[in-house]
């Protein structure tokens, strides 16, 4: 068998979906159920946390080491952009939506962008083509924010965050939150705010998922279509196929990389938004209720 014929055999989803290597399986009601343990994507999620450890804590503590020195207070090269992603996540995202809880959950904000933005850089390096060779059978790399699991467990701690948040700001309070209306219509505001607060949750992990995989499904797709080239039209014309989907796969990871940096930003501004929510909702929803009022009866509102 030639080579392209064996390329050409091979499923275009084996580089985007999950390949577990240790499974779990049991009965629940009857009915079979499995957990997986390890897999390709999941190993990539430790590896990012330990990344993330392994960079970020020796790099702080040098910068605390030093600001006995005046020029050790000025961070270069990664602690620079850091401390520049870390600046602008808290006073221009931060403190508009969370007020005096800015710093209580800026440690929040701070590990959630960086943790999926390192999954998702990881997920555009090519380590199963370097890896196959020594280990057939076992594939390694993987894009674990292409998995709807781990971006479901995300949005779930998400949703912790904001109840847990929320109460500690407002106490039993924060339940009015629920019942914006008159209380007669309870039985019908409760379950639609409780939906509405669950449909935000299920919007974080599937916007993740849906665009961490189309781009991977999309390179995916393309390489697969040399492949056919070659088996329909030969080798010449699979060639020339080829070259014109080189220069659209380079331009699709180019786009891939700014997605990466992208949706890692929107996850992590939608959870401030959230979280603002749960911490000042009677102080926005009055403010909204009167900047309305004023717009009715013709009033520029005052500038915030």
């Amino acid at each position: 068998m030639q080579p392209w014929l064996f390329l050409a055999e091979m499923n275009p989803l084996t580089h985007v979906v999950q390949h577990p290597w240790k499974q779990l399986h049991f009965t629940m009601g009857g009915k079979p159920l499995t957990f997986t343990v390890m897999s390709n994507q999941i190993l990539m999620e430790i590896v990012a946390a330990l990344l993330l450890v392994v960079v970020f804590v020796p790099m702080f503590r040098r910068l605390r080491a030093s600001q006995s020195d005046p020029k050790g207070l000025v961070p270069h090269g990664v602690p620079n952009f850091v401390e520049a992603v870390c600046e602008f996540f808290r006073q221009n995202l931060g403190k508009p939506q969370l007020g005096e809880y800015t710093d209580r959950l800026m440690p929040l904000i701070w590990t959630v962008f960086f943790f999926i933005l390192t999954c998702n850089l990881l997920g555009l390096l090519p380590i199963a083509a370097f890896t196959e060779p020594w280990l057939k059978g076992t594939p390694i790399g993987g894009t674990p924010t292409a998995n709807i699991w781990m971006n479901g467990t995300l949005a779930f701690f998400a949703l912790i965050a904001i109840l847990v948040t929320g109460f500690g700001a407002q106490g039993l309070g924060y339940l009015k939150h629920f019942l914006p209306g008159p209380w007669w219509l309870a039985p019908l505001l409760i379950p639609v705010e409780i939906m509405g607060l669950l449909a935000k949750i299920v919007a974080l992990a599937v916007r993740l998922f849906a665009n961490m995989l189309a781009g991977h499904l999309l390179l995916a797709i393309l390489l697969a279509l040399v492949q056919m080239a070659i088996l329909g039209i030969g080798l010449a014309g699979g060639l020339a196929i080829g070259a014109a989907v080189v220069v659209g796969s380079i331009a699709i990871n180019l786009l891939e990389l700014f997605v990466a940096f992208l949706q890692a930003f929107i996850f992590t501004f939608l959870v401030i938004v959230f979280l603002g929510q749960a911490v000042h909702h009677e102080e926005h929803g009055h403010g909204h209720e009167k900047d309305e009022d004023l717009a009715v009866e013709g009033i520029q509102p005052p500038p915030a």
